[in-house]
């Protein structure tokens, strides 16, 4: 790889808790040992999708959100309640439908004859872990009740304000192929997720793994938790401390700016997609185990970072996949640091 302007080298790899920046305090793992087992109980029962599996670990731990976009019955779900199930979290699913009203997702309050006063009563939102399955159901100002929840970290209800988490972690799900009886994603929805994923169908030698694997039951009912509450505030606070070089900086900087300037964009990438991408870049390093950032994690996660995040000229309202082909672009045509 040739270098492109006067930036500075990358530091040479080293392993997770050997690095100062992650240090192995006594009778602690190394947050590559937690990753570690962490993917390999959710890999467990969600075979043949080791690249999703590490893509949604790169969104819950970079305290981001997860959008799964695809055909009904090739995981989706599963993937959602094997990461719920492999750790020591609350979580509620939630099925999406016109009918959902705000307050069955938020709560809301009720009265008590006993004192004679309101009493909330949470919604399902209160919660670490949100399943919001076939999430584009749901009437527009369903959806929006989200919104706050999903940015804020917390709930506003009959004037009062209850925060949610740590950790706190929406997972949705939407076919994007069926539209009758759906209501699209806003922008201003979308833009709350930080990946967008296409789950894509499993290999045939894994297909057939899942045939055998339900023979006599559901794995993912045999699935325990692996992880506790501290584990994952532990690996979310890692993921802040990973270094990102100047370079490397500058080249995420590009990426984004380029999106503005493409002649096929009608609305670029915003700064929130900027940050995004760059904490989703840390998240990376650390489930590849690394405690700095490379090129190669900006150039991996462009596409399901911003593709969702830009609105193409041609396809003013739609379009995904020339949004991820513009982003695609973009990438080979930006220049690399060494």
């Amino acid at each position: 790889m040739t270098s492109s302007g006067n930036h500075r080298p990358l530091t040479p790899v080293t392993e997770l808790g050997s690095d100062p920046a992650f240090p192995a305090k006594a009778g602690t793992e190394t947050p590559a040992a937690l990753l570690s087992r962490l993917r390999d109980n959710v890999a467990g029962v969600v075979l043949g999708k080791p690249e999703v599996i590490r893509l949604a670990l790169v969104s819950f731990l970079a305290e981001g959100h997860l959008l799964l976009e695809d055909v009904p019955g090739i995981g989706k779900t599963l993937l959602a309640k094997a990461l719920a199930k492999s750790l020591a979290c609350g979580f509620h699913r939630i099925q999406f439908t016109p009918d959902l009203l705000p307050s069955d997702l938020l709560g809301t309050s009720v009265f008590h004859q006993g004192n004679g006063s309101f009493v909330f009563q949470p919604g399902p939102v209160f919660t670490n872990i949100v399943l919001a399955d076939e999430i584009n159901r749901a009437t527009p100002r369903t959806q929006s009740a989200l919104l706050e929840a999903m940015s804020d970290r917390q709930v506003t209800v009959d004037g009062h304000t209850r925060p949610l988490g740590p950790p706190f972690f929406v997972l949705a799900t939407q076919n994007p192929y069926e539209f009758e009886g759906t209501y699209p994603l806003p922008e201003s929805q979308l833009d709350r997720f930080l990946l967008r994923l296409h789950v894509g169908y499993p290999d045939r030698a894994a297909e057939r793994g899942i045939l055998t694997g339900h023979r006599l039951g559901e794995p993912i009912d045999q699935l325990q938790p692996v992880l506790t509450v501290p584990d994952v505030l532990s690996l979310q606070h890692a993921v802040r401390q990973v270094k990102v070089e100047e370079s490397v900086a500058d080249y995420l900087l590009d990426v984004v700016g380029a999106t503005r300037n493409h002649a096929d964009v009608h609305l670029g990438a915003s700064t929130r997609a900027a940050l995004a991408l760059y904490r989703a870049a840390q998240a990376l390093a650390l489930v590849d185990g690394r405690s700095f950032v490379v090129p190669d994690d900006v150039k991996q996660l462009a596409v399901p970072v911003l593709a969702h995040r830009i609105l193409p000229r041609a396809a003013r309202g739609g379009g995904g996949d020339t949004a991820e082909g513009i982003v695609r672009d973009i990438v080979e045509r930006t220049a690399v640091p060494a």
